[in-house]
C-alpha cells in the first residue's frame, strides 16, 4: 500500500480511474482502480486503449498527475464514496 502509483488514467465521461504502481513493461499494470468499487488488481493497457466511455470516448492519461501512494488514493476514493 506503500507503493507510489505513478501514472493515472481515467475515463472523461464516466467516474472510473486506474492508477498504475507497477507495469510489466509489455501489457499489464498493477494499481487502484476506482470503477464500481475501489480495490487492487491488474489491468491491462491493450484493454485501456480499446475501451470506450458512454459517449465514445477513449481513456486518457492524466498527464498533470502527482504520484501518490496507493493508500492515500485508495482511503481518498473511499472517502469519497461515503459522501455520494
Amino acid at each position: 500500500m506503500d507503493a507510489l502509483a505513478q501514472v493515472k488514467f481515467f475515463t472523461p465521461d464516466t467516474n472510473w480511474i486506474w492508477y498504475a504502481s507497477e507495469f510489466d513493461g509489455e501489457d499489464f499494470f498493477f494499481g487502484l482502480v476506482s470503477g464500481f468499487e475501489v480495490e487492487l488488481g491488474y489491468f491491462s493497457l491493450n484493454e485501456l486503449r480499446e475501451a470506450r466511455g458512454p459517449l465514445g470516448l477513449p481513456i486518457e492519461r492524466d498527464v498533470y498527475f502527482e504520484p501518490k501512494t496507493l493508500r492515500d488514493l485508495m482511503k481518498m476514493h473511499r472517502q469519497s464514496r461515503k459522501m455520494d
